[in-house]
């Protein structure tokens, strides 16, 4: 009996897979284990392996075609089986479900245009926009439009850092067209189809949503404006138009009541006098009601010369005080005999004149990259979700500066601090395994592997590596793989593979002079260690005050996962390891 072959789940986040290359063909007789074709996931290329014995008797994806998880890809069976029934039933169950969705947004378009029966016009308009829409006809644009890849687990926007094509280049599948920005590295985008570029819908530094529009690659002078519009209409631009029509005739109905409360704290923010001035003078800068028309920057230059602003006549639109009228007003000479005349009465005192400081406030913005945009939105999640709690100790380090010195003597690689550090904590999460879990809301996992991600500084924020399998490495194995994950990371080169799967998170900021600070949670881990400088100072051996070398870890607990004992045995475990180092190595 012919069995189906489906577009397996290969990773947690995959909603998709394209065929990247088949490698068998109708006809070929396939055994289980077999692999039939590669497939390209949103975090590599895997190979699809035969779970059947068989013909392939039908092939429904074509090489470079994508097809979502549960799709229909192939059919296995005996040779000459007929498979005409089981064609027609996965067509009808596709135009089924096509079908429900066709109603379903028919009844969401129904529920819309009934919200929107207060005005006859814009009703018109949604109807010409939809028939519109559904007017759109495609199939003779001999064009794909292009859209952003979702290239990490939490990608949600990319910036095209460089296009590396320009429209009217011709492109072959495979060809790297641009170079994307992601919230991790920058990589680049391959092209799956064969034509010439028609359109770039973002320049480069733009950045565009994941499944956004960003080229359209077809025949030479295809009709890629009709292609657009389609996939525009499909694409939501329905719901913003009737998002945007209540909008603006809520602030219509407000702009009355709007007025007149503006024009109230208008007046009360005004001077109480009133300028004494000719009538002229009166309509250039001032309004009727007292009201003196001025820039900020003016009002901020007047008020820090101590001069009168309504006395100052504007040279700007409707007779506005700008910077200009501010810089070139002479005041009388009036205003600064007065305060002198009041002190007549009493002794004469020299007066204090203020040195005059014209300044002008400045900024500029800065545009969020993708990296800054993720540290900031999962930190945050990670602050304000999971409850922290902060358990800090003293380490006495002299044996490990001892312990180290001899090491580097015999090392192929120069060992430093953090390698220690990194060593002596995944020898403890052995020792104590409750430390290395994270929180799953209905469960707790208790990782059985030690990952350790190192916190590594960026130009644009932070990125954490992982050393995977750390409590089976040795020291200089630790020290040259941190090195080389630290370059990857500055040079922007690290893969999804050397930042995911962490199980604990270690930030040492020691090198920068902290002495001791406290780090938020990386998830999923439940914990990490920040730790700081090695610092001498006294310390009391043997009942004398001597110098020692002294280094402060603060760890930082999911307290839904890890209780204050549960951590502090830990800390416990790896004070006395880094205090006697000769202990790791058992």
């Amino acid at each position: 009996m012919a069995e189906v072959i489906k577009m397996p789940k290969m990773s947690d986040t995959m909603e998709e897979g394209v065929i990247a290359n088949w490698l068998k063909k109708v006809g070929d007789s396939v055994e289980s284990g077999d692999i039939i074709a590669e497939v390209e996931t949103d975090k590599a290329t895997m190979e699809l392996e035969s779970y059947e014995d068989g013909t392939i008797l039908h092939i429904g994806v074509q090489e470079n075609e994508s097809v979502a998880v549960d799709g229909v890809i192939a059919i296995i069976g005996e040779e000459g089986e007929d498979i005409e029934d089981l064609l027609k039933e996965i067509e009808g169950s596709s135009s089924s479900q096509n079908s429900e969705e066709d109603s379903d947004a028919s009844e969401d378009e129904d529920s819309d245009t009934s919200e929107k029966d207060d005005s006859e016009n814009e009703d018109s308009d949604d109807a010409d926009e939809d028939s519109d829409a559904s007017e759109v006809d495609t199939s003779d644009v001999n064009a794909t439009v292009v859209t952003m890849p979702k290239m990490s687990d939490t990608m949600e926007e990319g910036v095209i850092a460089n296009w590396l094509k320009k429209v009217g280049d011709s492109v072959e599948s495979g060809d790297i067209i641009a170079e994307v920005e992601t919230d991790k590295a920058t990589m680049e985008l391959e092209s799956y189809e064969d034509g010439t570029l028609l359109y770039i819908g973002v320049d480069e530094g733009g950045s565009v949503p994941v499944d956004g529009v960003i080229a359209v690659i077809g025949e030479e002078g295809a009709d890629y404006e009709k292609l657009l519009k389609a996939q525009k209409s499909s694409g939501g631009s329905k719901e913003e138009k009737k998002k945007e029509k209540p909008e603006k005739k809520k602030s219509e109905e407000k702009d009355p009541e709007g007025k007149s409360s503006s024009n109230g704290a208008a007046e009360k923010d005004a001077p109480a006098y009133v300028p004494s001035r000719s009538s002229g003078d009166d309509e250039s800068s001032s309004s009727s009601n007292g009201r003196v028309k001025a820039s900020p920057l003016a009002k901020k230059m007047a008020q820090d010369m101590g001069y009168d602003i309504a006395q100052i006549s504007g040279s700007g639109e409707n007779g506005r005080i700008v910077k200009r009228d501010i810089e070139e007003y002479e005041p009388e000479a009036e205003p600064t005999e007065q305060p002198q005349k009041k002190g007549e009465d009493s002794a004469p005192a020299p007066a204090i004149e203020l040195p005059k400081i014209v300044g002008e406030e400045s900024y500029e913005e800065v545009k969020v990259s993708q990296m800054r945009k993720t540290i900031a939105k999962r930190l945050a999640e990670s602050k304000f979700t999971a409850p922290h709690f902060y358990l800090t100790m003293e380490i006495n380090m002299d044996k490990a500066v001892e312990a180290r010195q001899s090491m580097n003597e015999i090392s192929p690689v120069k060992i430093s601090f953090n390698d220690l550090v990194v060593k002596a904590v995944a020898a403890s999460l052995r020792q104590h395994p409750d430390v290395n879990v994270s929180w799953q809301g209905d469960t707790i996992r208790k990782n059985q592997h030690i990952h350790i991600g190192i916190a590594v500084a960026v130009d644009e924020g932070l990125l954490v590596p992982v050393v995977r399998f750390a409590d089976n490495k040795s020291l200089s194995h630790i020290g040259a793989e941190v090195k080389d994950l630290a370059a990857k990371a500055k040079n922007k080169q690290l893969q999804p593979k050397d930042w995911e799967g962490s199980t604990f998170t270690i930030s040492n900021l020691g090198m920068f002079g902290i002495e001791e600070f406290t780090a938020i949670v990386n998830p999923p881990d439940a914990c990490i260690l920040a730790v700081g400088g090695i610092k001498q100072t006294a310390i009391v051996k043997n009942g004398q005050l001597v110098p020692g070398n002294v280094m402060k870890v603060t760890m930082s607990c999911d307290h839904r996962a890890v209780d204050g004992a549960v951590g502090a045995a830990f800390l416990k475990t790896l004070k006395s390891l880094l205090e006697d180092p000769i202990r790791i190595m058992i």
